[in-house]
């Protein structure tokens, strides 16, 4: 990395002051959109600009201008595309959140997962969060499968959960598995006492998940632009929510084909409230508002 591109605490006031160039905009917005998916229009121009001077504080770069110089034209600058990703992308999460989905899948597609000749053969399930954030939906899903499977008789000897994102900064966050009282709300009481652990300084109101649970889950990074996710087994089912809103219909295309190749024979995709395959022209059964099936 540059000298230019060393931290400075003692920046000159100008650099705040500095406003993002039309042209920096589209530069930036292109790059971002071609390397990982996300859309930026013009009216996103001033979110942009907030969260990509994080950087010139941080770098103690003087403008806009001269950051897109050296993130385009500097050599190495591999760890600064993962730090500016880190301020760009969007993470909202909760836990058990739309939890029609989590109905769905304890009542009709575990039941019908177990029961399938696959796991007859003793293969474990596996379950991927895709755009898992500060590791809220993947959580989640570790609970209700555990909670499942305490109680479950068939031909089955446990389950895997993959959990990834482009953040480096969530992922770090998801795999501390820390929370403050406020957030760990929509956990069902039976479900805290059972998976969730109170620090016993109690002023400080932080909870973790409980290491039995985040022992469960693999965090790793992924861009889900690559062509290849690199999963050698098939996936059983696949939470992919408020994620695919941030591209366009193209890339939607592309990135649920590739998720059902990944996905195994009657294996189940679960998307966002306001997301949609409608118009995709892709092989998915749907079988709730938001659920959809791969046919076996």
């Amino acid at each position: 990395m540059t000298q230019n591109l060393m931290p400075n605490d003692t920046l000159h006031q100008k650099q705040f002051n500095d406003r993002m160039s039309d042209k920096d905009f589209s530069r930036l917005s292109a790059f971002i959109e071609k390397e990982y998916g996300i859309k930026l229009p013009p009216v996103k121009k001033t979110m942009l600009e907030g969260r990509i001077r994080k950087r010139l504080r941080h770098l103690g770069v003087d403008s806009f201008s001269q950051y897109c110089h050296l993130l385009f034209n500097s050599p190495n600058m591999e760890n600064e595309f993962v730090q500016m990703v880190n301020v760009v992308t969007t993470n909202k999460t909760d836990f058990f959140r739309e939890p029609n989905h989590f109905e769905y899948l304890v009542q009709t597609a575990l039941p019908g997962l177990t029961s399938s000749h696959r796991m007859s053969e003793r293969k474990p399930l596996i379950a991927w969060s895709a755009g898992c954030s500060s590791g809220d939906e993947p959580y989640t899903l570790a609970m209700v499968l555990a909670d499942y499977f305490e109680t479950y008789s068939g031909p089955f000897i446990g389950f895997k959960i993959m959990a990834t994102d482009i953040s480096t900064h969530v992922l770090e966050k998801a795999m501390r598995g820390i929370y403050d009282g406020e957030k760990i709300g929509p956990i069902p009481l039976s479900f805290r006492k059972k998976y969730v652990l109170r620090n016993k300084n109690k002023d400080h109101n932080l909870f973790r998940i409980s290491p039995e649970i985040r022992a469960m889950i693999h965090f790793q990074r992924l861009n889900l632009l690559d062509p290849d996710f690199g999963f050698r087994e098939k996936i059983d089912v696949i939470f992919c929510r408020n994620v695919i809103i941030y591209f366009d219909r193209d890339t939607q295309g592309k990135v649920l084909g590739q998720m059902h190749r990944c996905l195994s024979p009657g294996g189940f995709l679960f998307l966002g409230h306001s997301e949609t395959i409608n118009g995709l022209n892709l092989p998915y059964i749907p079988v709730a508002p938001t659920i959809y099936k791969k046919e076996r």
